[in-house]
């Protein structure tokens, strides 16, 4: 299977707050870009920072693995070695709201996983699992 870059477009109400984050703590490729929006090589796929002045909006979260999930989120399912990598680069610098650890330990679905917030609000979530194939596994 051939897997085809996505396109996200996220709302941020601060662009160069939100274009240092991305640049230089995700250390993603910056792309094209104006005064409004910028365009970001997010591992691959098209993810574009866009203004939004700021609104009140409700923190949710559900339940997974006994951890408050925050919904919605975004992320990319890393190899094992790259996760381990990008979680000891990025930690110093992102407030964990889901500290990098392995859920379902043992069990189909096996996973490293690690959330935090985008400066703007925006929830990520990095993952990986030692065996692609149980990326859809039931």
């Amino acid at each position: 299977m051939t897997v085809r870059p996505f396109h996200l477009a996220i709302p941020v109400d601060d662009v160069e707050k939100a274009r240092v984050f991305y640049r230089d703590i995700l250390n993603l490729p910056e792309g094209r870009s104006s005064d409004h929006w910028v365009d970001f090589n997010f591992f691959g796929h098209q993810l574009v920072i866009h203004y939004k002045e700021k609104s009140i909006v409700d923190e949710v979260h559900n339940e997974v693995d006994g951890k408050a999930v925050p919904v919605p989120h975004f992320g990319v399912i890393l190899e094992w070695n790259q996760f381990q990598k990008f979680a000891e680069e990025i930690t110093p610098h992102v407030t964990f709201v889901i500290a990098p650890y392995t859920r379902f330990e043992g069990l189909v679905g096996e996973q490293s996983t690690m959330f935090f917030y985008d400066p703007c609000g925006n929830a990520l979530e990095f993952k990986a699992f030692k065996d692609d194939s149980q990326i859809f596994a039931t």
